[in-house]
């Protein structure tokens, strides 16, 4: 950086000199071209711009001259020109789509059991299946895990109590998970993969918010996605293992 006289317009200081003279001083600390009184060490400071930063000396005079402003967050407003951070009409049509899709598949999986429709087994189908996979009781729980999975998808597409529906979700696919452990994790070889999946899509679902397309949106939970999807966490964890304690023998 170039040195100067100190003195505004002292002499052999070159033209720029000078105007840095009437840069530095303080705003309302006397008339331009007068030398303040108070030691260097008591003044305020201000940087000067070097003629590689980029700025012209109009801007680096506006940045010191802020009218009160903060000087940093303002010369990070000049500095970096790029758009903050916030929630846009993409991220909504995003969260839609994987709403649209996994409660889709939910309410589908959900009508087979219940319903029979779509070539599923209906609810005595279904109990047979739960029956093989070692549970008891498995009339009553086909009929509590398909209205689960019916009532969740349901939910998912209108964007209603989303915490809660992702928590039904992540319950249903976290048991579906822990019975195929055995098998692996690809679902070639009758593994979890498929499950996993689906449980984690509701889990991104729960702490996101369903997005503004929806009707939870301004809705309290909507408005603290973080502190809800904790609760509906220890729901869904706490529904597994319940599921899991009373309902399938060791």
């Amino acid at each position: 950086m170039r040195t100067h006289d100190d003195r505004p317009g002292g002499a052999g200081g070159s033209p720029d000199d000078r105007n840095y003279g009437a840069h530095a001083q303080q705003p309302g600390a006397g008339a331009p071209g007068a030398r303040s009184t108070q030691s260097l060490g008591a003044q305020k400071s201000y940087d000067y711009y070097d003629d590689d930063d980029g700025y012209s000396d109009a801007e680096a005079t506006s940045l010191v001259n802020t009218g009160g402003r903060d000087d940093d967050l303002y010369y990070d407003d000049v500095r970096d020109g790029r758009k903050r951070f916030a929630w846009s009409g993409s991220t909504d049509l995003g969260l839609l789509i994987l709403r649209l899709a996994l409660g889709g598949i939910f309410l589908v999986h959900g009508a087979q059991k219940l319903f029979g429709v779509l070539g599923g087994p209906g609810p005595e189908g279904a109990a047979k299946m739960l029956a093989g996979m070692g549970f008891q009781n498995s009339g009553v729980l086909a009929l509590v895990t398909g209205g689960t999975e019916l009532g969740a998808g349901a939910l998912l597409v209108l964007g209603l109590f989303t915490p809660l529906a992702a928590a039904g979700v992540v319950g249903v696919m976290a048991n579906a998970v822990f019975l195929k452990l055995g098998s692996g994790f690809f679902a070639a070889t009758g593994g979890f993969e498929f499950e996993a999946t689906l449980g984690v899509l509701g889990l991104g679902l729960m702490f996101t918010g369903p997005g503004r397309v929806a009707l939870d949106y301004g809705r309290v939970w909507f408005r603290r996605p973080l502190i809800f999807g904790f609760i509906s966490l220890i729901i869904a964890a706490g529904a597994a293992a319940a599921v899991l304690l009373l309902f399938h023998k060791p």
